[in-house]
């Protein structure tokens, strides 16, 4: 069978894509490899998805999982382990199978970076978060860190500076490598303090975030911060393996496309965080998966591949 589309990834992109895929009746399957939901099911809490004024991840996730099955959308669980393009595009599964189609929706999203320090992975959504925009909500008031040196993690600052109490703005270098104007705001900005030449080396509560603790660089004393949120902006990694010799990606590895979500590669097209965009949340996401399923189904028609 060669199928109209096949979506890769299980998220919130590649969901909204299959379900208005198969609202334009073609014939779809999606291919996760974990669970789907995504990132989505690691949330505690969420307050910023039109319609649910607070719902776990988890509880969202089968939401849009209990509206694709409605759809019937044909779920395969597997690993994507290649794909080949052409005016017919093949995947290969990790199980040896090959599909076979005429568009695919890539929606594999973007992990965060982590710091791989103790407590962190056993607190994330306990106080541990990786988006200021996402979470900062949840520390109105309160003092909270954010770690890295960059654009992002001083925009995390900045943002969370007219919520919480107090900013501690950790970084391991002597400055900041985020853009000037951005550093001048920070040195204005009261309520953050910024921390250079200190290493975060182990995160502590029992059952939410109580305390960083941080290693000076050079003299290797140990300093404590009693904060209730820890912010780590050091990176994200797009998932984008599979993209490397088919589409175009920027200098940082995301898939060059914009709010079309074409790609540089004929019947190839991108949504969610992978893609290249300034905001990368739950409902822009879903906004991205509903686009690309709309124009592949533009794309088969006015081209008509058989």
């Amino acid at each position: 069978m060669i199928y109209d589309v096949i979506i890769i990834g299980g998220g919130a992109a590649g969901i909204t894509a299959a379900i208005y895929a198969k609202r334009a009746l073609l014939s779809t399957v999606l291919i996760e490899e974990n669970f789907l939901g995504g990132q989505i099911i690691t949330a505690t809490e969420i307050d910023n998805y039109s319609g649910f004024t607070s719902i776990d991840g988890v509880s969202l996730a089968k939401q849009f999982q209990i509206h694709a099955e409605k759809m019937e959308t044909q779920v395969i669980n597997s690993k994507v382990i290649k794909i080949e393009n052409g005016d017919i595009k093949k995947v290969i599964l990790q199980n040896g199978d090959t599909l076979e189609s005429k568009t695919i929706i890539y929606a594999t999203g973007a992990s965060h970076k982590s710091l791989g320090i103790e407590g962190e992975s056993r607190l994330i959504g306990s106080g541990v978060s990786y988006c200021a925009v996402c979470d900062g909500a949840f520390f109105r008031k309160k003092c909270v860190a954010v770690i890295g040196g960059g654009d992002t993690a001083v925009k995390e600052a900045l943002y969370l500076s007219r919520i919480c109490e107090k900013v501690y703005l950790v970084h391991r270098r002597d400055t900041l490598r985020a853009a000037k104007y951005l550093q001048e705001k920070i040195k204005i900005t009261k309520n953050i303090e910024c921390l250079f030449n200190y290493i975060p080396v182990k995160i502590t509560g029992e059952f939410s975030v109580e305390q960083l603790q941080l290693q000076q660089v050079q003299s290797k004393e140990y300093h404590y911060l009693d904060v209730k949120g820890i912010f780590i902006a050091v990176g994200m990694e797009p998932k984008t393996e599979l993209l490397k010799e088919i589409c175009k990606l920027d200098s940082s590895g995301y898939v060059v496309a914009g709010e079309d979500c074409k790609t540089s590669a004929e019947g190839i097209f991108v949504a969610g965080d992978v893609r290249t965009k300034e905001v990368r949340q739950i409902i822009t996401a879903a906004s991205d998966g509903a686009n690309a399923a709309i124009q592949a189904e533009m794309y088969l028609s006015e081209n008509k591949v058989q």
